[in-house]
């Protein structure tokens, strides 16, 4: 296909189903975090942009709150909120397609990861560099930003939106798409701007976007984007906790600081190196890190350096497996363990922060005590440490939303469960970790020197509790930084209503 579309083409009214259709279920029950539930008064099932502008139009007349869903990944109650009473479903909306007129590849918004790194890869072999899970739904991904595997070599998702194609709804109430690019004299420019790490559900409902390098030429769709990787090794080792005391566990945390801290600029060869350092409660009895190399031949002697610089001075970890194989095979099915969910799912907490040093010696001890803490039994908690930077960093804070732009390592303190009797023990396990790390900067990560605030795609509502956060730096300086004031006044423009919000949206000006 080389031209998009028109809403002529595919106008089809969206799908309305109630509690008491089959599909109603599918979609509402579609939520990664079992922790929050839903019972809007009904779904709308998407097929086109013309569909979402119906759908939007509808939910307006009615004064009914609306959100919209395409993979169900949000990490906090957005979508699953009590008091939204319609919920829009784009999922149905999968396309991949070269524009010829936009001379860009669009994605619709209900395409999943996976499904857009397939079509990229077997239609032009090329990639962008999104999140690491398959399922991930687009619409919400890249508008967050969106940073996987591939970002330390390659940037952000974000940083390859040519352009975003929009549901608003105006001042007189009145709902329509718009299409805004980052070309500078296109007049919604702004809109285009805030698409690029805002995050979802702040200014409208995203239904296509097109992908472009920006520093792309011609109109062969592949040669706009990145090769895809011409191979993908990996491995997965590990520790035991009975081998790691205090002092051993400091010794592994500085090792590892340390080496990001030195691979971690754009010009280092080690950028093509991915890992995820995973240390989970000593209860589950291990230590894991995970690597994804795209070194080609170097790649075995790539992981064996970061491995004997991980563990100098340490026994030495167990490679539990290495493996090569294409791209696309890795990309569908990235390390299975990592991702795997019991069935039914469970109830999850992700407390997110961005690095621009190592953990402190101090930072480290902290850990160590939560992790081993006997006193508490939180079997899914663990502290994880994605290595970033690289290619991320040679963007300026301002160029796109995503402020956070000099980070080497993104953290999360995570725990998970499955009984509703286990929530008030893992949420103040998680917290109470959360908030020592950041001791000294009020229990948040204020952007500062050692610190680059947190990733709105993972969306934490506990910054915006001033019980939990008591540095005085409100929430979106930690998300947004500088770029908030700007943000408020897009929404000002292209959601004066305040139709599309949550509890960390961005809010209007106060005029």
């Amino acid at each position: 296909m080389t031209t998009r579309p028109t809403n002529d083409e595919i106008r089809a009214e969206a799908t309305r189903v109630g509690p008491e259709d089959s599909r109603y279920a599918a979609v509402v029950e579609k939520r990664f975090n079992k922790r929050f539930a839903v019972h809007p008064d009904y779904v709308r099932l998407a097929q086109s942009t013309s569909d979402v502008i119906a759908a939007v139009q509808d939910a307006v007349d009615e004064d009914r709150r609306l959100v919209v869903t395409s993979g169900g990944h949000c990490l906090e109650g957005f979508v699953s909120d009590p008091d939204v009473r319609v919920m829009i479903d784009v999922s149905p909306m999968k396309r991949v397609y070269y524009d010829a007129t936009m001379r860009a590849v669009a994605v619709e918004a209900g395409a999943t990861v996976g499904e857009t790194f397939r079509a990229l890869f077997d239609l032009w072999g090329v990639v962008v560099p999104l999140g690491e899970y398959p399922e991930i739904g687009m619409g919400g991904h890249v508008v967050g930003g969106a940073f996987g595997f591939l970002c330390r070599q390659a940037g952000l998702a974000a940083d390859y939106l040519h352009a975003v194609e929009v549901v608003t709804v105006d001042h007189r109430g009145r709902a329509r798409s718009v299409v805004a690019t980052r070309e500078p004299a296109d007049p919604n420019r702004e809109l285009w701007w805030a698409h690029t790490g805002a995050g979802g559900g702040n200014l409208g409902v995203v239904t296509r976007y097109w992908f472009r390098s920006p520093n792309a030429a011609g109109d062969d769709p592949a040669t706009l984007l990145p090769r895809a990787p011409e191979s993908i090794a990996t491995f997965t080792a590990e520790w035991s906790w009975s081998d790691l005391g205090r002092a051993d566990f400091l010794r592994l945390m500085q090792n590892h600081g340390h080496w990001c801290e030195r691979n971690s600029d754009a010009a280092s060869p080690n950028v093509t190196l991915w890992t995820l350092l995973e240390i989970h409660r000593r209860q589950f009895g291990k230590v894991l890190v995970r690597g994804v190399s795209t070194a080609g031949t170097g790649a075995d002697r790539q992981m064996r350096e970061y491995l004997a610089a991980l563990g100098d001075g340490l026994a030495a970890p167990v490679i539990r497996d290495s493996a090569r194989m294409s791209w696309l095979e890795f990309a569908l099915d990235p390390f299975p363990d990592l991702f795997g969910m019991p069935p039914g799912g469970v109830a999850v907490k992700v407390k997110d922060a961005l690095l621009r040093r190592r953990l402190t010696d101090r930072q480290i001890d902290v850990a160590y005590d939560h992790l081993t803490r006997p006193d508490v039994d939180v079997m899914g908690g663990v502290l994880g440490l994605a290595t970033y930077g690289g290619q991320i960093n040679t963007v300026a804070p301002d160029a796109t939303a995503s402020a956070q732009r000099g980070a080497i390592l993104d953290i999360a303190c995570n725990t998970g469960w499955i009984d509703p009797a286990d929530e008030a023990t893992n949420l103040a396990w998680v917290r109470g970790f959360y908030r020592d790390l950041f001791a000294d900067t009020g229990g948040v990560p204020v952007p500062n020197d050692a610190y680059d605030g947190a990733f709105i795609n993972h969306p934490d509502t506990d910054l915006a509790d001033a019980s939990l956060n008591t540095s005085g730096v409100p929430w979106h300086t930690l998300y947004y930084q500088a770029n908030y004031p700007r943000l408020q006044q897009i929404k000002a423009r292209w959601d004066p209503r305040n139709v599309f919000r949550h509890a960390l949206s961005i809010r209007l000006p106060v005029t």
